[in-house]
């Protein structure tokens, strides 16, 4: 596959490394391979949904669709998700992640966990998912998904979980 121009993206210069954004919010660390992605929150339409809020299933399938597209256009090694993976309760796009997994059994696929990620351990790893804790070190950084100060001052704290709304 012919990579793609990084001419596409905006670039973002933090503690020294260079970014890629995408316009699908995730972030790419070309010199690592990584592909940051946070608080995608599979599930959270059907769950809505079940208590009688009415939010369209397109909301569901567009983020399955994004999700691929940041898989396809920058072919990472590791995709790490800054918590929040899947909106609480199991339900079937757990199995349409594991699923994804499978397909994409190149990448490595890893979870920071966040306050919405409350699966046993058990569904995490037979989804094939590296577990982590609330924060995993890759100097420069230290990913979180809530926002922390990080001890080590020479690291930089990339995260999610802030949803910005009007």
């Amino acid at each position: 596959m012919k990579e793609k121009s990084e001419e596409n993206w905006l670039t973002a210069t933090i503690a020294g490394e260079r970014l890629l954004l995408h316009p699908f919010c995730g972030v790419y660390w070309k010199k690592e391979k990584v592909l940051l992605i946070a608080d995608l929150h599979l599930g959270k339409a059907a769950h809505f949904r079940r208590a009688g809020l009415p939010v369209p299933a397109e909301v569901s399938q567009s983020n399955w669709e994004r999700l691929i597209a940041l898989l396809l256009d920058f072919d990472p090694e590791r995709v790490l998700f800054l918590g929040d993976l899947f909106h609480s309760d199991y339900n079937s796009e757990w199995e349409e992640l594991a699923d994804l997994i499978r397909q994409f059994s190149h990448i490595d696929f890893e979870l920071v966990i966040g306050n919405h990620d409350i699966l046993d351990h058990q569904n995490y790893e037979q989804a094939g998912l590296l577990m982590h804790g609330t924060a995993l070190i890759m100097p420069p950084f230290i990913f979180t998904h809530e926002p922390t100060f990080a001890q080590d001052q020479n690291l930089y704290n990339l995260a999610g979980h802030i949803h910005p709304c009007v």
